[in-house]
């Protein structure tokens, strides 16, 4: 019974290894070797003069520049912000053109599927 249990046991993390050896060389994780480069696409109104307000968001979740640019993107795509992602830094710097609802930019983050706060000053 217990070679039973043992073999079991070692088959299911052989079939675990195979199974992550297989989706890396795929390059199907985030920052896979073959995984396709996300474009960098900006707001309509690039003018910084027109955002005359900051919020710093602190995002976590990111592991390379494609996240990081899905996370700038998605802020980007919204009316009256201006945003840069940095991803050393985690961090996003976002210039708005009405005082920010840093709670809505945390939800447009969280949409894109990383976790945002505010950052500490």
């Amino acid at each position: 019974m217990t070679a039973l249990l043992l073999l079991l046991l070692a088959a299911a993390i052989a079939a675990a290894v195979w199974m992550t050896v297989r989706r890396v060389r795929k390059g199907s994780a985030c920052c896979g070797d073959k995984a396709p480069t996300v474009a960098r696409t900006g707001p309509k109104d690039k003018r910084r003069a027109d955002y005359p307000y900051t919020a710093v968001l602190h995002i976590t979740g990111m592991t390379c520049e494609n996240c990081a640019r899905r996370v700038e993107n998605a802020l980007n795509a919204q009316d009256g912000v201006l945003a840069k992602v940095d991803l050393g830094t985690a961090t996003a710097r976002i210039r708005t053109a009405a005082p920010p609802d840093t709670r809505r930019l945390c939800g447009i983050v969280a949409a894109a599927g990383y976790m945002a706060e505010t950052a500490k000053k």
